[in-house]
């Protein structure tokens, strides 16, 4: 194998900057392959699509009786859902910008929404405490199965081929193995708010109320890194990985951008880094193929999209 030269550096270069939503930006999503387009989801109860490119609002998606919270697109962008402060997940034709189905059943907000790969299940966690399971081929609106370790709301989870995972105010990321049953629970003693795996489905980041963020191995829970610099006690601050899985990148509530390598766990470049929103970083996401673009999206009802200074 030739050495690594490193992780690439952070797109630090604006773009473009989406404003039309009124209030924070809670929830965004790049959609999937090669495409540049994104979702949002804010506090005044829309989810708007972007034109990345552009810059241009595309449609808005207006159902929500209370704020968005979180989103989910399928793999063929054809769909996603979306969910909040109604207690019940909406699935959206992305053609029409109807929903297809509203699946009522958890007694709080809902905090999280995630598809499967095939979009043929959808998960929901809550400030419930439970996680429920819905298969979207079936005519039933009842879940088909309700996670209830989790003692206190779920912030988080990600749903793998065989494995769900979820992160939860308790403190603790429980990952269940749907192949033989079995929950394994990691405690990490502070409040998680954000679980992002690996492609390969061996690690995962996860960002606590302690302002860190770890780096677990996914079949033992053992701790591989750890970043910190960043400032996060109050507010769900998603981090993810950089172009390549080489580096860690996450907002924080001083609307500052923080990227570390993964491997070492120190800063990256510029360090300390500029403060580009002027609220918390709510969601940051790099896009899915493309090496030299990233967005973030803020409380300040802003989402920058940020790409590769040109040489």
């Amino acid at each position: 194998m030739a050495p690594s030269r490193g992780p690439e550096a952070l797109p630090r270069r604006l773009h473009t900057t989406l404003t039309g939503h009124k209030g924070p930006i809670n929830a965004a999503r790049y959609a999937k392959g090669a495409a540049k387009y994104i979702l949002t989801g804010g506090q005044d109860r829309t989810v708007k699509l972007w034109n990345a490119n552009l810059g241009t609002e595309v449609k808005t998606f207006a159902a929500h009786g209370y704020e968005v919270l979180s989103i989910t697109v399928s793999h063929d962008n054809a769909q996603f859902a979306s969910s909040g402060g109604d207690r019940s997940v909406f699935v959206w034709d992305v053609a029409t910008a109807v929903t297809t189905r509203r699946l009522p059943g958890h007694l709080g907000k809902i905090h999280v929404v995630e598809f499967n790969q095939d979009a043929s299940v959808l998960a929901s966690g809550s400030f419930d405490s439970t996680v429920r399971l819905w298969d979207l081929r079936a005519q039933t609106r009842q879940a088909i199965q309700v996670l209830e370790e989790a003692r206190d709301a779920v912030q988080t989870l990600h749903v793998g081929s065989s494995y769900i995972t979820t992160g939860s105010l308790d403190g603790h990321v429980r990952t269940y193995d749907l192949r033989k049953g079995e929950l394994r629970s990691d405690y990490i003693g502070f409040p998680v708010t954000s679980v992002v795996p690996t492609q390969d489905n061996q690690t995962m980041l996860v960002t606590t109320l302690d302002s860190h963020i770890r780096l677990m191995d996914m079949s033992t829970g053992k701790l591989l890194n750890d970043f910190t610099a960043h400032v996060n006690t109050e507010y769900r601050c998603r981090a993810c990985f950089g172009h390549g899985e080489a580096s860690v990148i996450c907002g924080d509530e001083k609307g500052v951008v923080w990227a570390w390598d993964l491997l070492d766990a120190k800063p990256l470049e510029p360090n300390p880094p500029p403060k580009v929103h002027n609220k918390v970083i709510t969601w940051t996401e790099h896009h899915p193929v493309e090496k030299g673009e990233m967005f973030t999206a803020s409380a300040d009802g802003t989402v920058k999209i940020w790409r590769q200074t040109e040489e």
